[in-house]
Formats: C-alpha cells, sequence, structure tokens
C-alpha cells in the first residue's frame, strides 16, 4: 500500500462513518443539525465513499 492508497482508503473509511452517522441520525427522526443537511451529507457521503475506495483499489493494484 502507497501513502496515496493509504489516503484514500482514509477517505473512504471517514465518509462511510458520515454515512452511517447520517442515517442513524435521520431515523431518531430529530437529528441534530436539522433534516436537510443530515441529508445532504448522507447524499455525499456515499458516493465519495465509494469514488474514493475505488481510487485506494486502483492505486494499490497499480502498485503491486
Amino acid at each position: 500500500m502507497t501513502p496515496k492508497s493509504g489516503a484514500y482508503l482514509g477517505i473512504a473509511c471517514l465518509t462511510a462513518i458520515a454515512a452511517v452517522g447520517s442515517m442513524f441520525e435521520l431515523s431518531s427522526g430529530d437529528p441534530d443539525w436539522g433534516t436537510a443537511p443530515t441529508a445532504v451529507i448522507l447524499a455525499l457521503s456515499i458516493p465519495a465513499g465509494v469514488i474514493a475506495f475505488m481510487a485506494a483499489v486502483k492505486d494499490a493494484r497499480a502498485n503491486m
């Protein structure tokens, strides 16, 4: 693993945590930051996490 793929993997982990936290906040019925900002965080963190994970795998495979 290179530092670049490690950074991508770290971003993927953080966005996954943000997505799970947003889902829990929305399911509670009363999110701390409000429904709209929490939904935006959820909507942005899922594709960002997938893209970052795919970039980490691609970079790691390129440097094997």
